[in-house]
Parts: structure tokens; sequence; C-alpha cells
């Protein structure tokens, strides 16, 4: 009983420290992960070669994937790629269904791009196509909005899902196919959320870029078609090597297995889409890669969330190596949640101190050693479980929320609007979230 109070502490501390005092989830997880050892007896010397050992191996494994997703998301943003996508999608779903056009964009963008960084670039066109098409910004917002979140907290490379990835040991391309799975039953609750409730909401967009700003721009962004392959060549390849990994050999085992397993490694994969991303630009200049330029911006970008990732897998590895599993595990199993269980400690992280990533993180730091207790026996469930807890972090984005002010601010909204819209959208869409994970784990695997 006395660890299991202590990992409610521990618990409670990081949410504390983040969320009323605004301590880094850097060093609160830090923090934790020292106080935990040694104060559940823990010799010194293993508390510290556990922090060690997990923050190390931790990075070692998803840090240079987090900066690969990072430079794409950066050269997307900056060359205008991000909008021809969105242009490219209203193509197909027609202007007067303007709505499900941004959903779709946003969870596409979303896969490399932070939600908060894609609501900003596909504010003014979501702004512009609203008024064009007489419908009402509060609709087309929160579909854009809840569209980002699907991505940003589901499927990898996104830096979140792929940090919980790397601590619970899980197949990247299962996260990838479980999370796109789920991600799009959210992203249709989350239209129909959008379109039924949010379009009750009158905001007039009066969008500061005209019809000749909107032109020019759309000129100077590279083509859809080359803006889409940075993005969907990583995920082909992962997923094509977690396909050759299959017992079953679906590739044979020669140089084509071989080649398959080496390409799909998330790292060689994310290195392709930076290669394909470097010729988004229409045109080149030297100082985009310097340290000053967008490469650098993407390494600065990137260190936030490498050193926030490592902090939580040294915290998991201390739980982990002070037996904690077989403390907390069986009551656990006892209260017959299984896989809701990471959900729920997810979503109360996420609801009580505000990021989703650092919920990822931490969440799945906790659950690292109580896996057996959740059910989980399977890579395809330990995938499912990543996802799981992703789900879980969408629940609840609110004031102490980075992103709501993002959605809210560009939107128009007030804070009751944005309570009533995009808060009430991310219970909606983590809950949807979660039960289609559950129905999977419970009937499918």
């Amino acid at each position: 009983m006395g660890k299991t109070i202590l990992l409610l502490f521990a618990v409670l501390l990081i949410i504390y420290s983040t969320a009323r005092l605004k301590l880094h989830p850097f060093l609160a997880l830090l923090f934790a992960a020292f106080g935990f050892g040694i104060l559940s007896g823990m010799p010194l010397q293993q508390v510290v070669d556990s922090i060690n050992q997990g923050f190390g191996g931790t990075i070692g494994s998803i840090g240079i994937v987090i900066l690969f997703g990072t430079i794409i998301g950066i050269f997307l943003e900056r060359s205008g790629g991000a909008y021809t996508m969105a242009e490219s999608l209203l193509k197909i779903t027609g202007r007067h269904n303007v709505p499900l056009a941004m959903a779709l964009a946003g969870y596409l963008v979303s896969v490399p791009v932070f939600c908060d960084s894609g609501f900003v670039i596909l504010s003014p066109l979501n702004k512009a196509l609203a008024k064009k098409s007489r419908v009402t910004l509060a609709s087309c917002a929160v579909a854009l909005g809840l569209g980002l979140y699907a991505s940003h907290t589901l499927v990898p490379p996104t830096p979140g899902p792929v940090a919980a990835a790397g601590i619970l040991k899980a197949d990247v391309g299962l996260v990838i196919l479980f999370g796109m799975i789920t991600g799009l039953f959210a992203l249709l609750a989350s239209w129909l959320f959008a379109t039924g409730w949010a379009a009750r909401v009158s905001i007039d967009p009066e969008p500061e870029l005209d019809e000749y700003e909107m032109v020019r721009r759309t000129r100077e962004a590279p083509p859809a078609a080359l803006s889409f392959l940075p993005l969907v060549i990583p995920i082909l390849l992962i997923v094509l090597g977690s396909a050759a990994a299959y017992p079953t050999h679906p590739f044979g085992e020669g140089r084509w297995h071989s080649f398959l397993l080496f390409t799909g490694t998330p790292m060689v994969a994310l290195l392709t889409g930076v290669l394909i991303a470097f010729f988004l630009p229409r045109r080149w200049d030297s100082s985009m890669f310097s340290t000053t330029g967008w490469v650098g911006e993407a390494v600065v970008n990137a260190a936030i969330i490498i050193t926030i990732t490592g902090a939580g897998g040294a915290f998991g590895k201390v739980l982990q190596n002070s037996g904690i599993a077989e403390v907390v595990g069986k009551p656990l199993a006892e209260w017959h949640l299984g896989i809701w269980i990471p959900f729920l400690m997810a979503a109360a992280i996420k609801t009580a101190q505000g990021s989703s990533t650092v919920a990822l993180i931490t969440t799945a730091s906790l659950s690292a050693p109580l896996l057996a207790s959740f059910g989980v026996a399977s890579p395809a469930q330990t995938a499912l479980c990543v996802v799981m807890i992703g789900a879980g972090s969408m629940v609840i984005s609110h004031a102490n929320d980075s992103y709501f002010w993002v959605v809210t601010q560009f939107s128009k909204m007030d804070v009751a609007m944005g309570y009533q819209l995009h808060s009430l959208g991310t219970i909606l869409e983590g809950f949807t979230a979660g039960i289609v994970v559950w129905f999977l784990f419970t009937f499918i695997v």
C-alpha cells in the first residue's frame, strides 16, 4: 500500500507542479523519479542508474524520430505545403462542405505538425472559405480544431504518440495503423458535432485575407501532390516494415525483406520524409538549413519534447525497477477496468495540467510496468494501449491548455463559447476514440 500511495503522490506532484507552479515538465518528471525512487526504498545508486537507463534508452530509441518529424512540419508550414493540401481536399469535398474539408485537412496536417501550429497555419484559409461558403466560422473552426487534435494525439510520427510507443516498446507501424483507424472514427464524431452542435453558433469570419492574397499564396506554394509526400511516404514505409516483420513473412526472407525492414525503421522512414520535405520550397535558400533557419528552428522546437520524453522514460524506469507492478497491478486488475485504466489516467493528467503530450508521456511511463494488469499480452494489444492513452489525452482541452486559446482566439470565440464548443468537442472525440480502441482490444485483437 505504501508504494501505491507514493505513486499517487508522485502523479499529483507532477500535475500540481506543472499546472499550478508552472514548473517545466522535464524537471517535474525528474523530481518525481528521484523522489519516488528514494522514498520507495530503492538503493540510491539504483535510483541513479535507473534514471540514466530510462532517459538514455528512451531518447536513443525515439529522439531522432521526433526531430525528423519536427523538421518535416516546419518545411510544410514555411513552404505553404499545408495550405495546398487543404485546397486539394476542398476540390474533393466541395466548397459547400467546408467543415468536412477542414476536418480532413487538420487530420492530415497534424501528423507531423503540432496542432497549435497547424491551426494557425490553416486558420486564414478556414476563415476565407467559411466566408466564401457562407458557413458559420464556429462550425469550421471546431471541425478544424478537432481534426488536428485527432492525429496529434493518436498517429505517429507526432511526437506524443511516438514517445508513448517508445516508452511502452510498441510497434510504431501497428500504432499508426490502429491510430489512423481510431482517428477516423473520432474524426467522424467531431465532424457531426461541428455540423450539428457548433453550426448553431453564428460567428462571422471576416477573413483578413482577400481573394487576391489567397491566390498569390497558392501560386507560391508547392504542388499538392508533392506536399502530401513527406507525410504519406514515411507512413507507408513504416507500415510496410511492420508487415515485413510479421512471423508469416509476407514479403519473403531475402533482400527485399531486409530492405523493407531497414526502410520501415521509423528513423529511416522519417529521414526519407525529411529529404522529400527539402524539395517543398519553390526556391532554395542556404539559410533554410542553417542553425538560425528552418532546420535550426525545428531543432530548438524538438529539443523541448525530446527532453520531456527522456524524463518520462526515466520516471518509468524507476517505477519498473521499484517493483511497483506487483504492488499496484493486482488492485488495478480487481477494478475490472482493464484497458480503460490508462485512458482515465491520461484524461486526469490532461485535464489537470493541459498538455496532451505530457499526458501521453507521463501515462505511458506509469503504464509501462503495469501492462499485464491491463490485459495487454501481444504486440497488437500494446499498440492499442498506446492509442488508448492518446484517446485519454484528448480529454479535456480547456483554459489550462494553450491549444484552447489558439482555437478560441483565432476563431473569435469567447471563453464560454470555447467551453461550449471546443472543450465539449474534445470530450466527445476522446470518448469516441476510447470506445473504438476498447472494441478493437476486446473483439478484434
